[in-house]
């Protein structure tokens, strides 16, 4: 997908028209309607803005392409939000963790990781330095 293909996806997706957004970034729509169209671009402070509307990544407005494999079809994710596609589960339950959430989420050889699971929605995995912090903050506001 283009960038004009992906506004045109996240406007729809939020309910917005237009006008609407042109507003909020300060340009007619009509230059709107031509950023849907592919005849013109955004300067890079638009582009900001528009990113920031949609609470999606400004990479991602200009070159997600939802037919990547590791996208799963899917379209664009919020801002912090990732798929990193699909994994394996091994023969005993051993997964690879792919190498861009290992790099986003700092997790290195021999980090211990807690798996939380909830039957409605799935498993989680957390660093256990990341949940000790978390209780020890907790504990921290109790106590004081």
């Amino acid at each position: 997908m283009s960038f004009a293909d992906n506004l045109m996806e996240l406007r729809k997706l939020n309910n917005l028209s237009q006008e609407e957004i042109a507003e909020k970034i300060g340009v007619s729509r009509q230059t709107l309607s031509k950023y849907e169209t592919g005849e013109s671009l955004p300067d890079i402070e638009r582009c900001k803005q528009l990113a920031d509307i949609f609470g999606v990544t400004m990479d991602d407005l200009i070159s997600y392409e939802k037919t990547d494999s590791e996208n799963l079809g899917y379209g664009i994710p919020p801002k912090g939000k990732h798929i990193f596609g699909l994994v394996k589960v091994g023969d005993k339950g051993q997964i690879v963790i792919p190498a861009k959430a290992r790099k986003i989420f700092d997790i290195k050889t021999g980090d211990n990781l807690i798996v939380l699971g909830d039957e409605f929605q799935g498993i989680a995995l957390i660093k256990e330095t990341g949940l000790l912090g978390l209780i020890n903050s907790a504990k921290e506001s109790i106590t004081d």
